[in-house]
Protein backbone atom coordinates (compact mmCIF):
# COMPACT_ATOMS: atom_id res chain seq x y z
CA UNK A 1 0.00 0.00 0.00
CA UNK A 2 2.89 2.60 -0.30
CA UNK A 3 2.18 5.94 -2.27
CA UNK A 4 2.95 6.82 -5.49
CA UNK A 5 6.29 8.38 -4.58
CA UNK A 6 7.50 5.50 -2.55
CA UNK A 7 6.57 3.25 -5.65
CA UNK A 8 8.66 5.71 -7.75
CA UNK A 9 11.93 5.72 -5.34
CA UNK A 10 11.96 2.24 -5.16
CA UNK A 11 12.67 2.09 -8.69
CA UNK A 12 16.08 1.63 -10.23
CA UNK A 13 15.79 5.63 -11.54
CA UNK A 14 13.85 6.62 -8.52
CA UNK A 15 16.61 5.48 -6.14
CA UNK A 16 19.34 7.38 -8.34
CA UNK A 17 17.66 10.46 -8.55
CA UNK A 18 17.04 10.17 -4.88
CA UNK A 19 20.76 9.52 -4.44
CA UNK A 20 22.05 12.61 -6.35
CA UNK A 21 19.14 15.08 -5.13
CA UNK A 22 18.71 13.58 -1.86
CA UNK A 23 15.14 13.12 -1.98
CA UNK A 24 14.05 10.92 0.96
CA UNK A 25 14.04 7.13 0.51
CA UNK A 26 11.56 5.40 2.62
CA UNK A 27 12.50 2.10 3.85
CA UNK A 28 10.01 -0.98 3.29
CA UNK A 29 8.54 -2.04 6.67
CA UNK A 30 8.45 -5.50 7.38
CA UNK A 31 4.99 -5.74 9.34
CA UNK A 32 3.41 -9.26 10.74
CA UNK A 33 2.03 -10.39 7.42
CA UNK A 34 6.18 -10.26 6.17
CA UNK A 35 7.89 -11.50 9.14
CA UNK A 36 6.30 -14.49 11.50
CA UNK A 37 8.96 -14.29 13.44
CA UNK A 38 8.94 -13.11 17.54
CA UNK A 39 12.31 -11.49 16.81
CA UNK A 40 15.08 -10.99 14.66
CA UNK A 41 18.33 -12.95 15.63
CA UNK A 42 21.28 -12.71 16.18
CA UNK A 43 20.00 -10.70 19.62
CA UNK A 44 22.73 -8.86 21.64
CA UNK A 45 22.15 -8.15 24.96
CA UNK A 46 24.65 -4.94 26.09
CA UNK A 47 24.44 -4.61 30.01
CA UNK A 48 26.65 -6.18 33.00
CA UNK A 49 23.37 -6.05 35.77
CA UNK A 50 21.78 -9.04 36.91
CA UNK A 51 18.48 -7.55 35.22
CA UNK A 52 20.83 -8.20 31.94
CA UNK A 53 21.89 -11.74 32.61
CA UNK A 54 18.16 -12.52 33.11
CA UNK A 55 16.24 -11.30 30.29
CA UNK A 56 19.42 -13.14 28.13
CA UNK A 57 18.12 -16.21 29.60
CA UNK A 58 14.91 -15.37 28.93
CA UNK A 59 15.81 -15.47 25.52
CA UNK A 60 17.15 -18.21 25.24
CA UNK A 61 14.43 -19.63 26.65
CA UNK A 62 12.22 -17.91 23.59
CA UNK A 63 14.53 -19.92 21.26
CA UNK A 64 16.41 -16.70 20.71
CA UNK A 65 20.09 -16.77 19.09
CA UNK A 66 21.65 -14.68 21.96
CA UNK A 67 24.73 -13.00 22.11
CA UNK A 68 26.26 -10.60 24.97
CA UNK A 69 28.93 -8.79 22.56
CA UNK A 70 29.00 -7.87 18.66
CA UNK A 71 32.27 -9.86 18.48
CA UNK A 72 32.42 -11.89 14.82
CA UNK A 73 29.03 -11.05 14.12
CA UNK A 74 28.91 -9.80 10.39
CA UNK A 75 24.59 -9.14 10.79
CA UNK A 76 22.90 -8.04 13.91
CA UNK A 77 19.28 -8.70 14.15
CA UNK A 78 18.00 -7.20 17.74
CA UNK A 79 20.01 -5.02 20.16
CA UNK A 80 19.05 -4.77 23.91
CA UNK A 81 20.26 -2.46 26.08
CA UNK A 82 20.30 -2.74 30.06
CA UNK A 83 20.75 0.22 31.88
CA UNK A 84 18.93 -0.56 34.95
CA UNK A 85 21.56 0.15 37.60
CA UNK A 86 22.88 3.20 35.78
CA UNK A 87 24.11 5.50 38.47
CA UNK A 88 26.01 8.67 36.41
CA UNK A 89 26.06 9.74 33.30
CA UNK A 90 29.49 8.76 32.40
CA UNK A 91 28.44 4.92 33.03
CA UNK A 92 26.34 5.06 29.56
CA UNK A 93 28.90 4.72 27.26
CA UNK A 94 30.41 1.69 28.41
CA UNK A 95 27.13 -0.13 27.72
CA UNK A 96 25.87 1.74 24.31
CA UNK A 97 29.23 2.84 22.36
CA UNK A 98 29.73 -0.95 21.98
CA UNK A 99 26.34 -0.68 19.65
CA UNK A 100 28.13 2.26 17.76
CA UNK A 101 30.24 0.09 15.74
CA UNK A 102 27.51 -2.10 14.72
CA UNK A 103 24.91 -0.05 13.79
CA UNK A 104 26.41 -0.41 9.84
CA UNK A 105 25.69 -4.55 10.76
CA UNK A 106 22.22 -4.18 11.76
CA UNK A 107 19.93 -6.18 8.91
CA UNK A 108 16.97 -4.60 7.99
CA UNK A 109 13.60 -4.29 9.80
CA UNK A 110 16.23 -4.17 13.19
CA UNK A 111 14.90 -3.57 16.54
CA UNK A 112 17.08 -1.33 19.00
CA UNK A 113 15.44 -1.36 23.02
CA UNK A 114 16.83 -0.10 26.00
CA UNK A 115 15.41 -1.14 29.34
CA UNK A 116 16.30 1.63 32.11
CA UNK A 117 14.32 3.34 34.95
CA UNK A 118 12.69 6.27 35.28
CA UNK A 119 13.55 9.81 36.69
CA UNK A 120 12.94 10.30 40.32
CA UNK A 121 14.26 13.14 41.65
CA UNK A 122 15.94 11.38 44.68
CA UNK A 123 19.32 11.40 43.23
CA UNK A 124 21.10 13.94 40.69
CA UNK A 125 23.82 12.19 39.16
CA UNK A 126 21.11 8.81 38.66
CA UNK A 127 18.71 11.02 37.66
CA UNK A 128 20.72 12.62 34.97
CA UNK A 129 21.99 9.29 33.67
CA UNK A 130 18.43 8.16 33.34
CA UNK A 131 17.06 11.17 31.34
CA UNK A 132 19.46 10.97 29.29
CA UNK A 133 18.33 7.62 28.13
CA UNK A 134 15.45 9.38 26.62
CA UNK A 135 17.35 11.51 24.36
CA UNK A 136 19.80 8.31 23.52
CA UNK A 137 16.47 6.39 22.05
CA UNK A 138 15.03 9.63 20.29
CA UNK A 139 18.08 10.15 18.70
CA UNK A 140 18.98 6.91 17.79
CA UNK A 141 15.55 6.65 16.37
CA UNK A 142 16.27 8.86 13.50
CA UNK A 143 19.21 7.27 12.22
CA UNK A 144 19.03 3.53 12.54
CA UNK A 145 18.43 2.81 9.12
CA UNK A 146 16.28 -0.25 6.70
CA UNK A 147 13.33 0.25 8.62
CA UNK A 148 14.44 -0.42 11.97
CA UNK A 149 13.48 1.23 15.02
CA UNK A 150 14.72 2.21 18.35
CA UNK A 151 12.11 2.31 21.31
CA UNK A 152 12.74 1.96 25.30
CA UNK A 153 11.16 0.55 27.96
CA UNK A 154 11.13 2.43 31.21
CA UNK A 155 10.84 0.05 34.03
CA UNK A 156 9.86 1.87 37.59
CA UNK A 157 12.37 1.23 40.70
CA UNK A 158 10.87 -2.41 42.02
CA UNK A 159 9.69 -3.80 39.13
CA UNK A 160 11.53 -6.99 38.05
CA UNK A 161 13.00 -6.84 34.32
CA UNK A 162 11.70 -10.37 34.41
CA UNK A 163 8.17 -9.48 35.20
CA UNK A 164 5.24 -9.69 32.80
CA UNK A 165 4.63 -5.85 31.78
CA UNK A 166 8.48 -6.02 31.13
CA UNK A 167 8.43 -9.03 28.61
CA UNK A 168 5.48 -8.19 27.43
CA UNK A 169 6.27 -4.67 26.24
CA UNK A 170 9.37 -6.18 24.74
CA UNK A 171 8.36 -9.08 22.71
CA UNK A 172 5.94 -6.32 21.41
CA UNK A 173 8.56 -3.95 19.94
CA UNK A 174 11.17 -6.36 19.15
CA UNK A 175 8.29 -7.82 16.70
CA UNK A 176 7.55 -6.95 13.50
CA UNK A 177 4.03 -6.25 14.83
CA UNK A 178 5.87 -2.53 16.04
CA UNK A 179 6.63 -1.32 12.66
CA UNK A 180 5.97 2.11 12.40
CA UNK A 181 6.65 2.81 16.49
CA UNK A 182 10.12 4.58 16.42
CA UNK A 183 11.89 6.79 19.09
CA UNK A 184 9.50 5.70 22.25
CA UNK A 185 9.53 5.18 25.65
CA UNK A 186 6.79 3.16 27.22
CA UNK A 187 6.55 3.35 30.97
CA UNK A 188 5.69 0.18 33.41
CA UNK A 189 4.90 1.46 36.66
CA UNK A 190 3.89 -2.18 38.65
CA UNK A 191 4.61 -5.65 38.69
CA UNK A 192 1.13 -6.71 37.20
CA UNK A 193 -0.43 -8.53 34.90
CA UNK A 194 0.03 -12.32 33.30
CA UNK A 195 3.10 -13.83 31.28
CA UNK A 196 2.83 -12.89 27.46
CA UNK A 197 1.30 -15.66 24.97
CA UNK A 198 2.56 -16.32 21.83
CA UNK A 199 1.53 -13.37 19.12
CA UNK A 200 -1.37 -15.68 17.20
CA UNK A 201 -3.72 -16.45 20.40
CA UNK A 202 -2.55 -13.45 22.50
CA UNK A 203 -6.65 -12.71 23.38
CA UNK A 204 -7.59 -15.76 23.42
CA UNK A 205 -10.66 -16.21 25.84
CA UNK A 206 -10.94 -12.35 25.76
CA UNK A 207 -14.09 -10.57 24.88
CA UNK A 208 -13.72 -6.47 23.45
CA UNK A 209 -16.04 -3.98 22.29
CA UNK A 210 -14.87 -1.65 19.38
CA UNK A 211 -16.48 1.24 18.95
CA UNK A 212 -16.33 3.13 15.20
CA UNK A 213 -15.40 -0.38 13.77
CA UNK A 214 -17.27 -0.25 10.80
CA UNK A 215 -14.13 1.14 8.86
CA UNK A 216 -10.75 2.58 8.70
CA UNK A 217 -8.61 2.13 11.73
CA UNK A 218 -11.91 0.28 13.56
CA UNK A 219 -12.15 -2.44 11.03
CA UNK A 220 -8.53 -3.25 10.85
CA UNK A 221 -8.55 -2.70 15.23
CA UNK A 222 -11.53 -5.62 14.44
CA UNK A 223 -9.54 -7.64 12.14
CA UNK A 224 -6.66 -7.46 14.35
CA UNK A 225 -7.94 -8.53 17.14
CA UNK A 226 -10.06 -11.53 15.97
CA UNK A 227 -7.07 -12.75 14.60
CA UNK A 228 -5.55 -12.31 18.06
CA UNK A 229 -8.03 -14.77 19.60
CA UNK A 230 -10.68 -12.16 20.67
CA UNK A 231 -14.50 -12.69 20.58
CA UNK A 232 -15.99 -8.56 19.57
CA UNK A 233 -18.77 -7.26 20.23
CA UNK A 234 -18.50 -4.16 17.28
CA UNK A 235 -20.30 -0.74 17.46
CA UNK A 236 -21.21 1.98 14.99
CA UNK A 237 -23.42 4.66 13.69
CA UNK A 238 -26.71 3.28 11.96
CA UNK A 239 -25.43 5.12 8.61
CA UNK A 240 -22.86 2.27 8.84
CA UNK A 241 -24.93 -0.34 8.91
CA UNK A 242 -24.16 -2.42 5.80
CA UNK A 243 -20.47 -2.51 6.76
CA UNK A 244 -21.09 -3.03 10.26
CA UNK A 245 -23.33 -6.23 9.53
CA UNK A 246 -20.69 -7.41 6.92
CA UNK A 247 -17.44 -7.08 9.17
CA UNK A 248 -19.46 -8.87 12.08
CA UNK A 249 -20.81 -11.19 10.10
CA UNK A 250 -17.23 -12.18 8.54
CA UNK A 251 -15.65 -11.99 11.97
CA UNK A 252 -18.58 -13.58 14.10
CA UNK A 253 -19.04 -10.90 15.83
CA UNK A 254 -22.41 -9.31 17.89
CA UNK A 255 -23.09 -6.10 15.74
CA UNK A 256 -24.31 -2.73 17.69
CA UNK A 257 -25.67 0.03 15.63
CA UNK A 258 -25.24 3.10 17.98
CA UNK A 259 -24.64 6.52 17.95
CA UNK A 260 -22.20 7.34 20.80
CA UNK A 261 -23.66 10.72 21.01
CA UNK A 262 -27.45 9.52 21.61
CA UNK A 263 -28.84 10.06 25.05
CA UNK A 264 -29.07 6.89 26.24
CA UNK A 265 -26.39 4.90 23.74
CA UNK A 266 -24.49 4.29 27.23
CA UNK A 267 -27.92 2.27 29.27
CA UNK A 268 -28.37 0.68 25.52
CA UNK A 269 -24.71 -0.57 25.12
CA UNK A 270 -25.52 -2.04 28.59
CA UNK A 271 -28.44 -3.55 27.82
CA UNK A 272 -27.46 -5.46 24.86
CA UNK A 273 -24.54 -6.91 26.70
CA UNK A 274 -26.32 -7.84 29.41
CA UNK A 275 -29.12 -9.64 27.45
CA UNK A 276 -26.50 -11.61 25.85
CA UNK A 277 -24.69 -12.53 28.54
CA UNK A 278 -21.71 -10.99 27.73
CA UNK A 279 -18.63 -9.60 30.24
CA UNK A 280 -16.00 -6.97 28.46
CA UNK A 281 -12.49 -8.17 28.92
CA UNK A 282 -11.14 -5.26 26.57
CA UNK A 283 -12.98 -1.83 25.76
CA UNK A 284 -11.55 0.02 22.34
CA UNK A 285 -13.06 3.54 22.23
CA UNK A 286 -12.10 4.20 18.90
CA UNK A 287 -15.20 6.27 17.33
CA UNK A 288 -13.73 9.82 16.20
CA UNK A 289 -14.25 12.33 14.13
CA UNK A 290 -12.63 15.66 12.37
CA UNK A 291 -14.50 19.18 11.52
CA UNK A 292 -11.22 20.78 10.26
CA UNK A 293 -11.08 24.59 10.20
CA UNK A 294 -9.13 27.73 11.48
CA UNK A 295 -9.66 28.91 14.54
CA UNK A 296 -10.85 32.34 13.27
CA UNK A 297 -13.75 30.54 11.31
CA UNK A 298 -14.64 28.15 14.18
CA UNK A 299 -18.19 27.28 14.97
CA UNK A 300 -20.50 25.47 17.47
CA UNK A 301 -21.54 23.47 14.60
CA UNK A 302 -17.80 22.20 13.70
CA UNK A 303 -16.64 22.35 17.42
CA UNK A 304 -19.55 20.75 19.32
CA UNK A 305 -19.86 17.34 17.48
CA UNK A 306 -15.70 16.44 17.42
CA UNK A 307 -15.88 17.05 21.15
CA UNK A 308 -19.30 15.12 22.03
CA UNK A 309 -18.05 11.78 19.43
CA UNK A 310 -14.25 11.99 20.30
CA UNK A 311 -14.15 12.83 24.35
CA UNK A 312 -17.60 13.27 25.55
CA UNK A 313 -19.13 9.83 24.74
CA UNK A 314 -15.88 7.94 26.08
CA UNK A 315 -16.30 9.36 29.91
CA UNK A 316 -20.23 8.56 29.21
CA UNK A 317 -19.44 5.23 28.24
CA UNK A 318 -16.91 4.26 30.70
CA UNK A 319 -19.15 5.84 32.94
CA UNK A 320 -22.14 3.34 32.27
CA UNK A 321 -19.67 0.27 32.16
CA UNK A 322 -17.91 0.73 35.67
CA UNK A 323 -21.36 1.66 36.95
CA UNK A 324 -23.32 -1.44 35.51
CA UNK A 325 -20.91 -3.59 37.82
CA UNK A 326 -21.75 -7.38 36.25
CA UNK A 327 -20.58 -6.06 32.47
CA UNK A 328 -17.00 -5.51 32.70
CA UNK A 329 -13.84 -8.33 33.22
CA UNK A 330 -11.79 -8.99 36.41
CA UNK A 331 -8.88 -7.80 34.19
CA UNK A 332 -10.23 -5.04 31.80
CA UNK A 333 -7.91 -3.24 29.18
CA UNK A 334 -9.22 -0.06 27.63
CA UNK A 335 -7.38 1.39 24.53
CA UNK A 336 -8.86 5.03 23.51
CA UNK A 337 -7.37 6.63 20.50
CA UNK A 338 -5.67 9.73 20.94
CA UNK A 339 -3.98 11.87 18.14
CA UNK A 340 -0.49 13.43 18.18
CA UNK A 341 -2.30 16.34 17.30
CA UNK A 342 -3.62 16.01 20.90
CA UNK A 343 0.51 16.41 21.33
CA UNK A 344 1.48 19.14 19.49
CA UNK A 345 -1.46 20.64 18.33
CA UNK A 346 -1.85 21.12 14.55
CA UNK A 347 -3.01 24.08 12.20
CA UNK A 348 -7.21 24.25 11.38
CA UNK A 349 -7.67 21.52 14.25
CA UNK A 350 -8.39 23.44 17.39
CA UNK A 351 -11.64 21.51 18.12
CA UNK A 352 -9.99 17.97 17.28
CA UNK A 353 -6.57 18.53 19.37
CA UNK A 354 -8.92 19.72 21.79
CA UNK A 355 -10.38 16.22 22.07
CA UNK A 356 -7.61 14.15 21.65
CA UNK A 357 -5.34 15.89 24.53
CA UNK A 358 -8.52 15.18 26.44
CA UNK A 359 -8.21 11.93 25.22
CA UNK A 360 -4.62 11.65 26.83
CA UNK A 361 -5.81 13.24 30.07
CA UNK A 362 -8.90 11.07 30.22
CA UNK A 363 -7.38 7.38 30.13
CA UNK A 364 -4.63 8.59 32.86
CA UNK A 365 -8.05 8.82 35.12
CA UNK A 366 -9.52 6.39 33.92
CA UNK A 367 -6.31 4.06 35.04
CA UNK A 368 -6.92 5.19 38.67
CA UNK A 369 -10.45 4.47 38.95
CA UNK A 370 -9.88 0.95 37.00
CA UNK A 371 -6.69 0.04 39.16
CA UNK A 372 -8.68 -1.08 41.98
CA UNK A 373 -10.62 -3.02 39.77
CA UNK A 374 -7.89 -4.60 38.63
CA UNK A 375 -7.92 -3.02 35.13
CA UNK A 376 -5.89 0.06 33.75
CA UNK A 377 -6.74 2.28 30.63
CA UNK A 378 -3.87 3.71 27.91
CA UNK A 379 -4.32 5.34 24.47
CA UNK A 380 -2.77 4.69 20.96
CA UNK A 381 -1.84 8.06 19.19
CA UNK A 382 -1.68 7.92 15.56
CA UNK A 383 0.15 10.11 13.62
CA UNK A 384 0.32 10.32 9.58
CA UNK A 385 -2.14 7.13 9.02
CA UNK A 386 -2.84 5.85 5.30
CA UNK A 387 -6.71 6.46 5.52
CA UNK A 388 -9.36 7.56 2.96
CA UNK A 389 -9.57 10.82 5.79
CA UNK A 390 -6.27 11.67 4.83
CA UNK A 391 -6.79 10.87 1.59
CA UNK A 392 -8.99 13.49 1.05
CA UNK A 393 -5.89 16.34 2.47
CA UNK A 394 -4.61 18.60 -0.05
CA UNK A 395 -1.76 16.46 -1.98
CA UNK A 396 1.20 19.18 -1.01
CA UNK A 397 -0.04 18.31 2.71
CA UNK A 398 -0.59 15.05 2.45
CA UNK A 399 3.05 14.06 0.99
CA UNK A 400 4.78 16.46 3.68
CA UNK A 401 2.98 14.60 5.95
CA UNK A 402 4.25 11.52 4.91
CA UNK A 403 7.91 12.29 5.14
CA UNK A 404 8.20 14.28 8.11
CA UNK A 405 8.96 11.20 10.36
CA UNK A 406 12.20 8.99 11.05
CA UNK A 407 10.67 6.54 8.50
CA UNK A 408 9.54 8.79 5.88
CA UNK A 409 6.62 7.54 4.93
CA UNK A 410 2.93 7.37 6.35
CA UNK A 411 1.62 4.67 8.56
CA UNK A 412 -1.25 1.87 7.76
CA UNK A 413 -4.19 1.27 9.94
CA UNK A 414 -2.68 -2.06 10.59
CA UNK A 415 0.43 -0.49 12.48
CA UNK A 416 -2.07 1.33 14.54
CA UNK A 417 -4.09 -2.40 15.48
CA UNK A 418 -1.37 -4.00 16.45
CA UNK A 419 -0.87 -1.24 19.03
CA UNK A 420 -3.86 -1.54 20.59
CA UNK A 421 -4.01 -5.45 20.53
CA UNK A 422 -0.66 -5.36 22.44
CA UNK A 423 -1.97 -2.91 25.01
CA UNK A 424 -5.39 -4.87 25.24
CA UNK A 425 -3.15 -8.12 25.77
CA UNK A 426 -3.21 -9.93 30.04
CA UNK A 427 0.79 -8.81 30.37
CA UNK A 428 0.26 -4.90 30.22
CA UNK A 429 -1.56 -4.70 33.73
CA UNK A 430 1.70 -2.64 34.57
CA UNK A 431 1.18 -0.05 31.80
CA UNK A 432 -1.22 2.48 33.01
CA UNK A 433 -2.15 5.63 31.44
CA UNK A 434 0.63 6.22 29.05
CA UNK A 435 -0.41 7.19 25.03
CA UNK A 436 1.93 5.16 23.10
CA UNK A 437 2.59 6.88 19.96
CA UNK A 438 2.50 5.01 16.20
CA UNK A 439 3.95 7.93 14.27
CA UNK A 440 7.20 6.58 12.59
CA UNK A 441 8.83 9.26 15.18
CA UNK A 442 6.85 12.01 13.81
CA UNK A 443 8.53 15.47 14.40
CA UNK A 444 5.47 17.17 16.03
CA UNK A 445 5.64 16.75 19.77
CA UNK A 446 7.61 14.08 21.82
Amino acid sequence: MADAYTRFIRTAVGRAIAKQTGLPRPPRLLRAADRTEPLLGPVVVLGTSAGADELAHTLLDWGADVRRRFDELRRVGSVIAVLDEVDAPDQLGEILLPLSSAMRSLVPGSRIITISRPVTGEDLARDAARGGVEGFVRSLGHEVRGGGTANGILVADGVALSSAPVLGALRFLLSARSAFIDGQLLRITADTGTAPRDDLHALAGRTALVTGAARGIGEAIARTLAGAGASLVLLDVPAAGTELARLANELRAVPVQLDVTAERAPTRLVETLRTRGLRLDGVVLNAGITRDRMFANMTADRWDPVIAVNITSQIRLMDALIDAGDVLGDQLRVVSLASTSGIAGNKGQTNYATSKAGVIAFVDALARRLEPLGGTANAVAPGFIETEMTARMPALNREVARRVNSLQQGGLPIDVAEAVAFLLSPPVGGIRGETLRVCGQNIVGR
